[in-house]
């Protein structure tokens, strides 16, 4: 069987995150009421990449092991134990059978990080040790966001102190829907002060926000305070990811960084379950903002059961054959 050629020198490459931090700009009022978004053009545009963009055998192994390089491997469920979490950091470590790596003749290949409660980030950081795969932990009354702004800082801070080095925060989504962007930005720029050395993630929850033009400007004002990524959802909102709220945040991200040439990340989240689902987001990001947003350090995936599926799709590329879930265990 032929070797992997497109992308492969950079697979399994841990890219660390930028030297410099997204420093953020002062509030503007003018940039955020500007926005405006074609719905109709945007779902057009969506509808239309797939016959722009085509993966196929080699190529299509590679963009999935580089999909797996930029997963941040979940778990948010109410009956998260300590054994389980250890699991998953061990998948994590090992995202793909060794096997099928030296099938494919890929070096060593870990998870982009892996995301957590606030209660488990102590067993996460053990479970990693050695590695270089950060700990992400979602904060701020994650799913709702809606406690006391001081609880909310405080248990970003405790996160830090307990060895995240992301930080997934929720904004108050009610203040997007009132239009008040400019206390979004400040609760926004509150967290990123919190956080510190950690980088942090704004989750706009844009299922939530009723119109693509809410998912433009919370995405912009949460830019504007000094988010590192923008996150789609919190995987818990009736609508999580899609790819049209995708295409709406990425053309923001483009839109900050000719603005002020900072780069920002994005992560979509929640029902990304197949590597149909990944190879979306990757097209998209390819075709709106260009390859350096396809690297672990600009983009990543919530997800939880999407690498078993990207897992039976690289055995069925080395064997000709697809195995049971069952053979791909997450720990």
């Amino acid at each position: 069987m032929a070797q992997i050629q497109p992308l492969t020198p950079e697979i399994g490459r841990r890219l660390t995150h930028p030297a410099q931090r997204t420093p953020g700009i002062p509030f503007d009022a003018d940039v955020i009421d500007s926005i405006r978004v074609n719905r109709s053009a945007a779902e057009r545009r969506i509808a239309a990449l797939p016959g722009r963009r085509t993966v196929k055998k080699e190529w299509q192994a590679a963009w999935l092991l580089k999909a797996v390089s930029c997963i941040d491997l979940t778990t948010l469920a109410g009956d998260d134990t300590p054994g389980r979490v250890r699991r998953l950091c061990a998948k994590a470590r090992q995202p793909v059978r060794q096997d099928l790596l030296d099938a494919m003749g890929v070096g060593p290949i870990t998870t982009g990080a892996v995301c957590v409660y606030h209660n488990m980030i102590e067993t996460a950081v053990r479970a990693l040790e050695g590695t270089d795969i950060p700990v992400a932990a979602v904060s701020t009354g994650f799913p709702a966001g809606l406690s006391p702004l001081k609880l909310r800082i405080q248990e970003i801070e405790s996160s830090v102190a307990a060895g995240a080095r992301e930080i997934d925060i929720v904004i108050d989504r009610g203040l997007v829907l009132t239009g008040n962007h400019r206390a979004v930005y400040d609760e926004m720029k509150a967290f990123r002060q919190a956080c510190g050395d950690a980088h942090v993630k704004a989750i706009i929850g844009a299922g939530d926000l009723g119109t693509l033009i809410n998912v433009a400007r919370a995405s912009m004002a949460c830019m504007m305070a000094g988010a590192d990524f923008i996150k789609t959802s919190t995987g818990k909102e009736s609508v999580n990811a899609t790819p049209v709220f995708a295409l709406v945040m990425c053309r923001m991200i483009r839109e900050y960084w000719e603005m002020t040439g900072h780069r920002i990340g994005f992560k979509p989240a929640g029902g990304i379950s197949t590597t149909k689902d990944a190879t979306a987001y990757q097209v998209v990001m390819k075709e709106e903002l260009g390859l350096p947003w396809l690297q672990p350090d600009l983009f990543r995936l919530g997800a939880s059961s999407l690498l078993t599926d990207i897992e039976r799709q690289l055995e069925h590329f080395v064997s000709g054959h697809y195995s049971a879930a069952h053979r791909h265990p997450m720990g």
